[in-house]
């Protein structure tokens, strides 16, 4: 089981710190998000995930994986290429690159066209090709339909080259992942997701999934926290590709607020399901439903060190 750093919600220090923390309370790995704008401006953060992973490496010795950056738009993958490899240099090859096609919320700030789904995996396919080419050693030109690298090496490589872990969510994506992937990795478990990956290609390549949980000394306390901070992590159709809006921290396509309560196990114990426990919560993580659970209490033996943290996203690896 991995821990997930939130950049979203919190600060460079608070991130190298719970890194420290999650590594004494046994924590096997670290997801880390590679954003330009939080999800919603309440999240209130963003820093740029290459100089936090930096610290990490000289914070603790847990492997780090990005979840998920978009080599495409809003950096060339070139220049992608050579962040990866000095990562896993600084890491001592403890890293994974996890890419994926992006979304707008992040990747339009440059004030480019913003192509559809299709074009974007193209796009994706290509900047992978283009960053393995570099972190074979070799000057490498390369003019491709969306990329060109003139006369470029990557002189700082580690003894391997990074492994690439590619998200998907939808079939053909799913299908690129199983197939340029050295594994899959997604937001949540699910166990359709997986055996396409698995029978496309993926074979026996590692999958990645993680799950959301927020904690709080009350149902109604986490749940507002929750709606608060994550709104579009509840279980409805989230709008992957949508823009910034600075006058609103909850777009109208995103989740109500009674669904977090109907997700919660307070609400399933009620239901007639027996209490939820930390290990409830792990082994729902196994499950094709989404599991993003509110947890009511305020100590628990997966809190980091003995200390709650108002959201996290704990990332398991198999």
């Amino acid at each position: 089981m991995g821990y997930f750093l939130s950049c979203e919600e919190y600060s460079p220090a608070e991130l190298v710190e719970q890194a420290r923390l999650a590594e004494e309370a046994g924590f096997q790995a670290l997801w880390v998000s590679d954003h330009y704008h939080p999800w919603v401006d309440a999240q209130g953060e963003s820093p740029f995930v290459w100089s936090v992973i930096g610290a990490l490496s000289q914070a603790c010795r847990l492997p780090v994986t990005t979840a998920v950056t978009c080599p495409t738009i809003r950096i060339h993958p070139a220049v992608v290429a050579q962040a990866a490899a000095t990562s896993a240099v600084m890491l001592e090859g403890r890293f994974v690159l996890g890419v994926g096609s992006g979304e707008a919320l992040n990747e339009h700030v440059l004030g480019g066209r913003w192509p559809g789904a299709d074009e974007r995996l193209e796009m994706l396919e290509e900047a992978v090709d283009v960053m393995r080419q570099l972190w074979a050693g070799d000057f490498v030109s390369h003019r491709g339909r969306h990329y060109t690298v003139e006369q470029a090496r990557v002189y700082t490589r580690p003894e391997s080259p990074p492994p690439v872990y590619v998200s998907g969510f939808g079939p053909k994506a799913i299908d690129l992942a199983a197939r340029i992937g050295d594994g899959y990795i997604n937001t949540q478990p699910d166990a359709d997701m997986v055996r396409q990956f698995r029978e496309g290609g993926g074979a026996d390549k590692p999958a990645a999934a993680g799950f959301k949980a927020c904690y709080a000394p009350t149902e109604e306390e986490a749940v507002r926290i929750a709606y608060q901070l994550w709104p579009n992590a509840c279980p409805v159709s989230c709008p992957r590709c949508c823009r910034p809006r600075a006058t609103s921290s909850r777009p109208a396509r995103w989740s109500p607020r009674s669904r977090w309560v109907a997700r919660s196990p307070a609400a399933r114990t009620r239901s007639g399901s027996s209490r939820a426990s930390s290990s409830t919560v792990r082994r729902a993580s196994t499950s094709s439903t989404w599991p993003t659970w509110v947890r009511t209490t305020a100590s628990s033996s997966t809190c980091i060190a003995g200390r709650s943290f108002p959201s996290w996203e704990a990332s398991l690896l198999r």
